[in-house]
């Protein structure tokens, strides 16, 4: 192996070590010390992006400054004086508007880059409604608090619309439309290592189980753009999951468990 891709992978671990650190930090010590040190690593790599030589890195580092940016956004907005829901649309505005920076900085198209198209339209259906089992088996895990009051046509059509944009389409868009596509500098198992970080960032949550998970998921999703080329199936997929997840099943009230795991 050569001394490069040495460098690199160290560096990716490196920068994997930080992101959970970084989490851990501002999660179980103090949000301040936590937006600080995401900042920090935030600066570090657009640094890494204006000085690296080799143009996959100089992409690679420039896309996953998405990812303190993102945490950055959750920890500064006000989150006491805006309703949970809507708070997830107005945190994924400027998330997306950091995305589009970056597609416009590394000449990214969003049809064959990003995956904004209609390949293989009957399988992406498939992986879209395989959502609502996977927001099952996650409201089993969690046991989360509905988001709304009770379960109403008029009470879920501006949730379900938010959740289907701001997590649905605005983190498959980020994650596994611009970072994964710029980890295509790591070789064929750079997905892999976009679906640890979007696992790491569920270090929130207190659940190990959830953390697990998550990264089975996530490498599903990455899985299916891989294969596919496009991001729409896992999108809605990911839209549902979270509709399942944190509105309807919080009224209905599953009280299944998962013997040996959970």
């Amino acid at each position: 192996m050569k001394s490069g891709t040495i460098n690199l992978a160290l560096l990716c671990l490196a920068y994997l070590a930080a992101f959970a650190g970084a989490e851990f930090v501002t999660y179980y010590v103090a949000p301040i010390s936590g937006t600080i040190f995401h900042f920090a690593i935030l600066l570090v790599l657009v640094i890494n992006s204006v000085v690296a030589r080799d143009e996959a890195q100089r992409s690679l580092w420039l896309a996953l400054g998405l990812v303190p940016l993102i945490r950055i956004i959750s920890l500064v907005t006000p989150i006491a004086e805006i309703s949970e829901i809507y708070l997830y649309m107005i945190m994924a505005v400027p998330i997306f508007v950091g995305a589009v920076a970056v597609i416009l900085n590394l000449k990214y198209t969003l049809d064959s880059d990003i995956g904004l198209n209609g390949k293989k339209i009957l399988f992406q259906s498939i992986v879209a409604i395989v959502g609502i089992g996977l927001g099952i088996i996650d409201y089993i895990i969690l046991k989360p608090e509905g988001l709304i009051s009770k379960l109403s046509i008029q009470t879920m059509v501006i949730p379900v619309l938010i959740l289907l944009v701001a997590t649905g389409f605005v983190e498959e868009f980020v994650f596994r439309g611009v970072i994964q596509r710029a980890a295509r500098g790591l070789g064929a198992w750079g997905w892999v290592y976009v679906a640890l970080i979007y696992a790491i960032l569920q270090i929130r949550q207190g659940s190990v189980e959830h953390i697990v998970f998550v990264f089975i998921v996530a490498l599903f999703f990455g899985w299916v753009v891989k294969k596919t080329g496009s991001i729409i199936g896992v999108s809605l997929s990911h839209g549902l999951l979270n509709i399942a997840l944190y509105l309807v099943f919080p009224h209905i009230g599953l009280n299944w468990t998962i013997p040996g795991l959970f």
